[in-house]
């Protein structure tokens, strides 16, 4: 048994009767660790990656070549760590019903938030619905930058009219910021709005994103 056998075990027992609760980010990064780092103390690690980027999330936020700016972090620790919120992301996704009527603000946020969750970059998202607010298709139509992300009016147009869509909704985060629409969002709100009502299409409504909130444009009073 190596020296960090004992210490290992007793972290892992405690994670499996009581999960999380009452760990600290260090001890829940330490224990991350342990399983794409077989065999070293992982709390020197740990520590570093706290006190390199300040929080748990920030550590897994961080893109792979800055998590490797850090000693003892290599490839496979950066893509370990990076691909957490993705899995997170997918799992949340893949508890949502795809057969479902989206004829509410709180209804088409209650199924994008996770979509969301964990994204560093603006997205955007459109949903397609049919007369009865049935879910046709979600697509993700951008990924840009943490402050902006690019959708041309005749991919939304494309995208709706491929789907036999009467209309949609669009979505689009605020990584890092509020869900308050900017000017440059209730803008390009119009354009699309009345680019798809050229082909017969209705916006439904656009919310913007933020951490677990969203404002509806259309609840809003702004398209």
């Amino acid at each position: 048994m190596g020296i960090h056998d004992g210490h290992r075990e007793r972290m892992r027992q405690r994670a499996a009767e009581h999960g999380l609760e009452g760990f600290s980010d260090l001890n829940a990064l330490e224990l991350l660790l342990y399983y794409v780092v077989p065999r070293s103390d992982t709390n020197p690690l740990a520590h570093r990656l706290l006190d390199r980027f300040g929080s748990f999330a920030a550590v897994l936020d961080a893109a792979p070549d800055v998590l490797q700016q850090v000693q003892g972090v290599g490839e496979n620790v950066a893509l370990f760590l990076h691909l957490i919120p993705q899995f997170s992301r997918r799992y949340e996704i893949s508890r949502t019903d795809m057969d479902m009527i989206l004829d509410s603000p709180e209804k088409a946020g209650a199924f994008l938030l996770p979509r969301f969750c964990g994204a560093v970059n603006e997205m955007v998202y459109i949903l397609c619905l049919d007369a009865r607010k049935k879910l046709l298709c979600c697509r993700k139509l951008s990924e840009g930058t943490l402050s902006s992300a690019a959708v041309s009016l005749r991919s939304i147009v494309h995208t709706a009219l491929s789907a036999n869509a009467s209309s949609v909704i669009l979505a689009h985060n605020h990584a890092g910021g509020f869900a308050l629409p900017s000017r440059d969002d209730i803008s390009s709100t119009r354009r699309i709005r009345d680019a798809l009502e050229s082909v017969d299409v209705s916006l439904a409504d656009h919310l913007i994103v933020a951490e677990n909130d969203f404002v509806s444009l259309r609840q809003s009073g702004l398209m």
